[in-house]
C-alpha cells in the first residue's frame, strides 16, 4: 500500500504531543481561528498531566495519575490561561513540608515549608528563618554550623548567575560538585530539594538545572515557594478540560496516534506515523525530550546518532542538544490508621529510598472522604533512583518503603490495608541549559517547524508546566506570524526582591570587572 493513499488532507497546523505544551499552543490557534490537529500517542491527553487506571483498596477505588502535582505562585502564564478560559479548578492550598533527615540511625524530622515561604527575613536571607525553628536546629550538628560559609557562597553563586537569561551552560558541573564542602545535615537539605524537583541523584544534576530551578523558586523572592496541590482529579482536571476547549474552538485532537518522523515537502510538512501520513503547512513539535530527539532524528543527518553527554544528549551530524528524560517510581500505602502530626508534604534526605512523599488524604478529596469515614491514611511517596534501585523488584521497593514509612511513624506499624507501586516511564525532563547553536528553541533552523515543551531553549525563567504553557504560547505565536494574525503576549515573571536584587547587581558587575582584567 503506497503513502500516498493514505495520506490525510492538508492541514493548517499541526501539533504533535497533547500535554500542556500543545494543549496551550493548540488553544492559542483555534482562539485566533485557526483550525490545529493535534496528534497524541497516548490512550488520553495530558501528557505526564493525564489521569490513570484505577486501583481498589478494601472495596474502595482511587484513580491513579503521574505523581501529586504542585501549581507554584511563579506559574503566572499556566494560571492566566486557565483563568482566561474559566478552567481553573479549586486548588488545594500547601500547609507545611516536613524535612526528615536520617544519618548513621539519627533522625529528625522539622516543618521547613512555612519557615521558608513566611520568613520575616527578605530574599535570599529568608532561609536564615530555619534557625530559628527548634527542630530543625536539632538536626545539625557543629560541622553544620561550621559550613555555613560555604552554604552562603553557594547561595550567592546562585544570585550571581542567570543560567537561562545568561545562556550558561557550565557543562560539566553539577550539585555534587556545588555541594560538596556543605555539612552533610544542609547538603542533605538542599540536595532533597533539588531531588524533589529534578528527580535525579545530585551527581547528575546538571549545575545549570539546579541553580535555575532555586532562583526561579525560593532565591530570588519568599513568595515564589508558595503553591498548592491540583484537586481530586489531579492532573486531568486541568487538561481534560483544555482538550475540549480546543475541540469547541473547531480544533482536532486524535489520540493512540504515535508520530514516527516529519519529512519536509515543498509547502509544508509530512508528519508520519505508521503507514498514514498526515500534511500541514507548520509543525509545533509539542512532545518530551526523548521523543522529540527520535521524531528529528531524520532531519539531523543521515549518519545522526545518540551520544550521552554530561547534562543531556547530543546529537551527532548538524548537533543538537536534548536534555535528558528520566524515570521515577510511585509508591502509594494505605493505613488503617493517622500517623502522628507532620506536614501534608516533604522530603526524605540521608539514608532513605524515598526522596518525597504526600499524604493523600490531607490533599485529595476523594482520600479525605474515605479517611473521615474510615479512620484511615494514604502516603504516596516518590522515587528518583539512582537506577540500581529503581531496578529492584516491585515487592522489594514497596517493603524497603514500607520499612521507612513505618520507622518514621511507628504507629502505623502493622496498620496496612494496601498498596501500589507505579513506574514511570522516562519522560520526567531533567533540566539543563544546552549551548544555544545545538539546545532547540521554539524557532528551530527547518522553517515552519516549532518546539514547545519544558526542554525547550527559551528566555523565560521557568519550570516544568510554567515552561510547557509559555514554550506552548511562543510556538503558537510563530505560526500566528506567519498567518499574519495577532500574536499573544506572555505575562512578565515578578521581579527579585529588592536585597536580591542588589545582591544579584553587586555579583555580575563583579564579574565584569573580572573578564575586563583578563582582557
Amino acid at each position: 500500500m503506497k503513502h500516498s493513499n493514505l495520506r490525510s488532507s492538508n492541514h493548517e497546523t499541526i501539533i504533535i504531543g497533547a500535554g500542556v505544551a500543545g494543549l496551550t499552543a493548540a488553544l492559542h490557534l483555534a482562539e485566533r481561528g485557526l483550525k490545529p490537529l493535534v496528534l497524541e500517542s497516548a490512550v488520553r491527553v495530558g501528557g505526564r498531566l493525564s489521569g490513570g487506571e484505577e486501583v481498589a483498596i478494601n472495596g474502595t477505588s482511587f484513580r491513579l495519575e503521574h505523581g501529586v502535582h504542585g501549581i507554584w505562585s511563579p506559574y503566572r502564564n499556566f494560571n492566566a490561561l486557565l483563568a482566561r478560559h474559566n478552567l481553573r479548578p479549586v486548588f488545594v492550598p500547601a500547609d507545611d513540608e516536613t524535612w526528615i533527615y536520617r544519618r548513621h540511625g539519627f533522625t529528625a524530622q522539622a516543618n521547613v515549608g512555612r519557615s521558608i515561604r513566611r520568613s520575616p527575613f527578605p530574599a535570599p536571607l529568608h532561609y536564615l528563618n530555619l534557625f530559628l525553628n527548634p527542630r530543625f536546629l536539632w538536626a545539625l550538628d557543629l560541622r553544620d554550623w561550621l559550613s555555613l560559609f560555604h552554604v552562603w557562597a553557594g547561595l550567592v553563586f546562585a544570585l550571581g548567575i542567570d543560567p537561562i537569561g545568561e545562556n550558561q551552560p557550565l557543562e560539566g558541573l553539577t550539585l555534587d560538585g556545588l555541594t560538596r564542602r556543605w555539612s552533610p545535615a544542609l547538603m542533605a537539605l538542599f540536595q532533597g530539594l533539588a531531588r524533589n524537583a529534578l528527580s535525579a541523584p545530585p551527581d547528575e544534576v546538571p549545575l545549570s538545572g539546579f541553580l535555575a530551578f532555586l532562583r526561579f523558586y525560593t532565591l530570588l523572592r519568599r513568595d515564589s515557594w508558595a503553591f498548592s496541590y491540583l484537586p481530586d482529579e489531579g492532573g486531568a482536571s486541568i487538561t481534560e478540560p483544555l482538550a475540549e476547549r480546543v475541540k469547541s474552538l473547531g480544533g482536532e485532537i486524535r489520540i493512540n496516534t504515535t508520530v514516527d518522523r516529519l519529512t519536509a515537502e515543498s509547502a509544508g510538512w509530512a508528519v508520519h506515523s505508521g503507514d498514514q501520513v498526515f500534511t500541514a503547512d507548520q509543525v509545533v513539535l509539542a512532545v518530551e525530550s526523548k521523543a522529540a530527539q527520535t521524531i528529528l532524528a531524520p532531519l539531523y543527518s543521515p549518519h545522526f546518532r545518540r551520544n550521552p553527554v554530561e547534562n543531556g544528549e547530543k546529537a551527532e551530524g548538524q548537533g543538537g542538544f536534548f536534555p535528558r528524560s528520566t524515570s521515577n517510581a510511585v509508591v502509594r500505602l494505605w493505613f488503617s490508621t493517622n500517623p502522628r502530626r507532620t506536614g501534608e508534604a516533604g522530603i526524605f534526605s540521608g539514608e532513605f529510598t524515598g526522596h518525597n512523599f504526600f499524604w493523600l488524604d490531607r490533599i485529595y478529596n476523594q482520600y479525605r472522604r474515605w479517611g473521615r469515614e474510615t479512620g484511615g491514611s494514604a502516603i504516596e511517596i516518590h522515587i528518583y533512583g539512582p537506577p540500581e534501585v529503581l531496578a529492584r523488584p516491585d515487592a522489594v521497593l514497596i517493603a524497603q518503603i514500607l520499612q521507612e514509612v513505618t520507622s518514621v511513624w511507628p504507629e502505623l506499624r502493622g496498620a496496612r490495608l494496601g498498596q501500589h507501586l507505579q513506574r514511570n516511564n522516562e519522560t520526567h525532563t531533567l533540566p539543563a541549559v544546552g549551548p544555544a547553536e545545538t539546545h532547540l528553541g521554539t524557532v528551530t533552523p527547518w522553517p515552519g517547524l516549532f518546539c514547545a515543551g519544558d526542554w525547550v531553549r527559551h528566555p523565560s525563567p521557568s519550570f516544568f508546566l510554567e515552561r510547557a504553557a509559555v514554550t506552548g504560547i511562543a510556538a503558537a505565536n510563530e505560526v500566528l506570524k506567519l498567518r499574519e494574525k495577532p500574536e499573544w503576549a506572555l505575562v512578565e515573571p515578578l521581579p527579585a526582591e529588592p536585597f536580591a536584587a542588589w545582591i544579584e547587581k553587586l555579583m555580575r558587575q563583579g564579574r565584569r570587572r573580572i573578564r575586563q582584567k583578563r582582557k
